[in-house]
């Protein structure tokens, strides 16, 4: 069962959408469970000054999506890299335990997009998207359903 704020933030999520010349981009995602995050970074004096995303997923994708952009938008790079799934979920009021794995992605997704911003700026060529995220169904003993 989702709570209140897991549901609003999937309703009317904040920040959706794709981004003109960012200076950061980070996609992750698991193919196993299909979810699918693009984070995008506007940045200006080391300060996440615009932030958007992309996302295909479960609500609790979305949703922790929604609420992570919220949570680093206006912050340093140094704070956003502070974020963990933990602050995420907790800022959600918890998601079910089949869900805590699209927080780790919203997580990774902003982890990512900062790594990207770094080295653009320090002039170093992108990494590619990383689509190995851990998904409950790549914990012992759960098993993919239809697998």
């Amino acid at each position: 069962m989702y709570s209140e704020k897991v549901i609003a933030a999937f309703m009317n999520p904040k920040n959706v959408g794709a981004m003109e010349n960012p200076d950061g981009v980070g996609e992750v995602g698991n193919p196993r469970c299909g979810d699918v995050m693009k984070i995008y970074l506007r940045v200006k004096d080391e300060r996440i000054e615009d932030i958007r995303f992309e996302t295909f997923g479960c609500a609790a994708a979305i949703a922790t999506s929604s609420m992570a952009t919220e949570m680093v938008k206006g912050r340093t790079i140094e704070e956003a890299l502070k974020l963990t799934n933990k602050d995420v979920e907790e800022a959600l009021g918890g998601l079910p335990p089949e869900k805590v794995h699209c927080s780790l992605l919203a997580e990774e997704g902003i982890h990512a997009a900062v790594e990207d911003y770094r080295r653009r700026r320090d002039g170093l060529p992108p990494l590619p998207p990383s689509h190995d995220a851990v998904c409950h169904h790549d914990l012992p003993g759960e098993e993919t359903p239809g697998a």
